[in-house]
C-alpha cells in the first residue's frame, strides 16, 4: 500500500491508515545522533587525578596546596599570596620537585571560574597531576 493515491480507495472509501514507519525511522536516527553528541560532551571533561593513599606502595610527596575562598582570596600553604606570588610558588615547587602535585581546597561558595584559572595556572607552570580537596559527610 505504498504507492496509495490521493483519491477513493478500491472500494469507494477514503484512505484512513497513515504510514508511520518513516517517522520512526527519523526518531530512531535522531536518538542515535543524540546519544553520540552526548557521549562526545562527556568526554571533553575535565581530568583530574587523586593523590595516592597512605598505603600505596609508590613513595608519596608532600603536594602543593592552594586554597581559594569565597571571596577569591588565594593562599598557598596556609599563607595568603597574591597571583603573582602564587604563579612564582608554583614555579618554585615544580623546580623542587617535577612531579608535584596540588591540591586545590575552595569554598562552597568560591567562583567555579575562579578555581579553574588557578588549575590552568598550575599547568602553565607544568603541574600535571590535581585533586579537589572536599569534605566527607557520613
Amino acid at each position: 500500500m505504498a504507492g496509495q493515491s490521493l483519491g477513493k480507495g478500491p472500494s469507494g472509501q477514503g484512505i484512513v491508515g497513515i504510514n508511520i514507519t518513516p517517522m520512526v525511522d527519523v526518531v530512531l536516527v535522531l536518538l542515535v545522533i543524540m546519544m553520540v553528541s552526548a557521549t562526545y560532551i562527556v568526554q571533553q571533561s575535565l581530568k583530574v587525578e587523586l593523590p595516592k593513599t597512605a598505603t600505596s606502595d609508590e613513595s608519596t610527596s608532600s603536594p602543593a596546596a592552594v586554597t581559594i575562598t569565597k571571596d577569591g582570596a588565594l593562599a598557598f600553604g596556609g599563607t595568603a599570596v597574591t597571583e603573582p606570588e602564587l604563579v612564582a610558588k608554583l614555579k618554585s615547587a615544580v623546580q623542587a620537585n617535577p612531579d608535584v602535585s596540588l591540591v586545590v581546597t575552595a569554598d562552597e561558595n568560591a567562583l567555579h571560574g575562579r578555581v579553574v584559572h588557578v588549575i590552568d595556572l598550575a599547568k602553565v607552570e607544568g603541574i600535571a597531576k590535581f585533586a579537589i580537596n572536599v569534605e566527607r559527610t557520613n
